[in-house]
């Protein structure tokens, strides 16, 4: 089957994205003099906006190429929770299972932006543990979500929503019913997502995540790879790799190198995102894992070439493919 005919097939998929949230808030203005009180800038603000982050917008770019997203996470119970429910209802995100929790604020970071220069960025947040409650309503809307979707993509930031008790469930479930689960990692828990379908680290995570050494070329990658693959017991690896494409790893020790799609590179802030959402909506649609990778790295070909966390749609998808191949 062609590759555009694939993507056709993305938008009657379902799948369920548990992970942390938050919202990235961009402060606009211009700097044209210093503090009286302190020697810092003074910052004009001529505009103000704002984009779901993390685990949101995994479950964005899922809904942009016209499939079902479910979104197990958790906000606080203020005004920036509801505000971040708003943005994801508008995305067309399903929010049944957004559990509130009080002792928390949502997380904010916010960036004050002049003249095209980040001058500093604020963090709202509260990381680690939730409490026992929190967990177990956690807990139990992965249990009630699982019945409806074909697919699950953990985006973890470390932030308290993806603990070892979680995630452990999430990987059993995902057994029983016989879907996928991919993962984006965070560092500190990288060796903890075992028994998974694929995890999908930049090169940069794939080093650290391992505490490995002189990685540079191709080979060095793939035995990377194998190495990642050994320790978490997982199917396989994909390893973005920037302007290089992506490297895929799989158990059986088939290493397949796919060269980047992007035209040209304005920013690669989410990139990684609209990989992991096109890849586990491929996957769920039983499609083999380097054709799922290759589909993705064309999705981020396109968001590489947009400025700004941005998706892809089903028909700049398609676009994107059929010009490649008139080539």
């Amino acid at each position: 089957m062609k590759l555009a005919d694939i993507v056709q097939k993305l938008s009657k998929q379902s799948v369920l994205v548990v992970g942390d949230t938050m919202v990235d808030k961009f402060i606009w203005g211009k700097v044209s003099r210093i503090s009286p009180e302190a020697p810092v800038p003074v910052v004009e603000i001529s505009n103000e906006t704002e984009t779901l982050g993390g685990a949101g917008n995994v479950a964005s770019n899922i809904t942009s190429l016209g499939a079902s997203s479910y979104l197990v996470t958790v906000i606080g119970d203020d005004n920036d929770g509801k505000n971040m429910k708003d943005m994801l209802e508008r995305k067309n995100i399903n929010t049944d299972f957004v559990v509130v929790d009080k002792n928390r604020p949502t997380t904010i970071k916010t960036r004050i932006i002049a003249s095209h220069q980040q001058v500093v960025r604020v963090d709202k947040e509260i990381k680690g543990s939730f409490s026992g409650g929190t967990e177990v309503n956690i807990l139990k809307n992965i249990e009630k979500v699982m019945e409806k979707v074909n697919g699950v993509i953990i985006s973890d930031y470390a932030k308290g929503v993806v603990s070892e008790k979680i995630l452990k469930k999430i990987i059993a479930l995902a057994k029983e019913k016989n879907i996928p689960v991919t993962v984006d990692p965070k560092i500190e828990n990288f060796k903890k997502y075992k028994h998974i379908t694929c995890m999908t680290p930049n090169t940069k995570e794939a080093i650290e995540g391992m505490n490995a050494k002189n990685i540079s070329t191709d080979e060095d990658i793939a035995m990377l790879g194998n190495k990642i693959l050994k320790t978490l017991k997982s199917e396989s690896v994909l390893i973005t790799r920037g302007e290089k494409g992506m490297t895929i790893i799989e158990k059986n020790n088939k290493i397949t190198h796919i060269p980047t799609r992007a035209k040209e590179v304005y920013d690669v802030t989410g990139a990684g995102d609209t990989v992991i959402a096109t890849m586990t909506l491929a996957l769920s649609a039983k499609v083999d894992l380097v054709t799922s990778s290759e589909i993705a790295n064309f999705a981020a070909g396109i968001v590489v070439g947009k400025v700004g966390t941005a998706t892809v749609t089903q028909k700049e998808l398609i676009q994107a493919i059929e010009d490649f191949n008139r080539k």
